[in-house]
């Protein structure tokens, strides 16, 4: 680690703190700042370095933070209110979740036990956050529960031509089931009891959908298997195929699954967006890529991880104990090109 650069003065004439600044993977992936001094406050030292901060995203997609003063999820929330004052809310939801404080979100509430594959965040929908940020509110009293990154830069040439050509022109189709026994209520996904609501939502953003029964919704949309980055202009892979697609479910559950509802009422499935059936080992092969690739930080207390949501996915690794990671979002991209 490099030592703590000098003090050095701010415009206002104030002397601002110093950090130090390491890499922790190849290929200048995921900068550590680190606190050389104690109690700084991280949204007091962010103040005014949005566009340094961009520039480190731009460079290293992730920023870890480490050693500053981050004790509660109000605290997150002005850490992350520094760099992306407007932060978001949450529809169109794909996992459980719960506010803890103004737009500061419960990570996904899935299964200890399970891993959650890397992925971009929203990338099944018309519009995502262009930055997500991560804080440790309490690291996994057991073994595990890491949060993994990998860098879209690596992966997205290593994916097949012909996968990457196929989808590029096809896009991605997908099918999701929300109902009270199957996967999200609409209502939690949406985050409104207002049928006209959510029509109105689907309305505008290309997505057929069909009420099922007293309380169950189908929707189908057609989006983006590549994405454009805002500021430097790289095509990265940016779709939920591999997370949605039936063969990232345990064998015997979609085999259950399937024979209850069939395809078309699973939770949640990806097809190529002319409505072929991906095959497996096209989104397996896609999963283990990130996989492969994947680098993990063990969480500490305290901890902020600020992630450009286009140049790399995240993930859970499993954990044991308690574990509690608190997520914010902020700089809405909607893509106009699907409709």
């Amino acid at each position: 680690m490099s030592a703590p650069g000098p003090r050095r003065r701010a415009a206002g004439g104030t002397v601002t703190a110093p950090v130090t600044r390491r890499t922790l993977g190849p290929d200048d992936f995921v900068l550590l700042v680190e606190a050389a001094v104690p109690d700084l406050d991280l949204a007091g030292w962010l103040a005014g370095r949005r566009a340094e901060l961009l520039a480190d995203l731009d460079r290293h997609a992730a920023v870890f933070f480490r050693g500053f003063d981050v004790r509660s999820a109000d605290d997150f929330g002005r850490a992350a209110r520094a760099v992306g004052p407007d932060l978001l809310g949450y529809l169109e939801r794909a996992a459980p979740r719960h506010e803890v404080a103004d737009k500061v979100f419960t990570s996904t509430e899935f299964n200890a036990a399970q891993w959650i594959p890397l992925h971009h965040e929203m990338s099944y929908s018309h519009n995502w956050p262009t930055h997500l940020y991560f804080h440790c509110a309490q690291p996994a009293t057991g073994d595990g529960g890491a949060t993994p990154l990998a860098a879209e830069r690596v992966i997205t040439p290593l994916i097949p031509a012909e996968v990457r050509e196929r989808f590029a022109r096809d896009g991605v189709r997908y099918v999701r089931n929300y109902g009270p026994h199957l996967d999200l209520p609409w209502q939690e996904a949406f985050q409104t009891t207002d049928r006209a609501e959510v029509e109105a939502y689907c309305a505008a953003s290309a997505t057929e959908f069909t009420w099922l029964g007293d309380d169950g919704l189908r929707t189908v949309a057609r989006r983006q298997a590549t994405a454009v980055h805002p500021r430097t202009g790289e095509t990265v892979w940016f779709n939920h195929a591999h997370l949605f697609h039936v063969s990232n479910m345990p064998p015997e559950v979609a085999a259950a699954l399937l024979r209850e509802y069939g395809p078309e009422g699973l939770p949640r499935n990806a097809h190529y967006g002319d409505g072929e059936p991906i095959e497996d080992e096209v989104v397996g092969g896609i999963r283990e890529l990130y996989r492969q690739h994947a680098i993990s930080v063990p969480w500490r207390r305290g901890d902020v991880l600020v992630v450009d949501n286009f140049l790399a996915t995240h993930g859970r690794e499993p954990f044991t104990g308690d574990r509690q990671i608190l997520v914010a979002m902020s700089d809405l991209y909607v893509n106009r090109s699907v409709w």
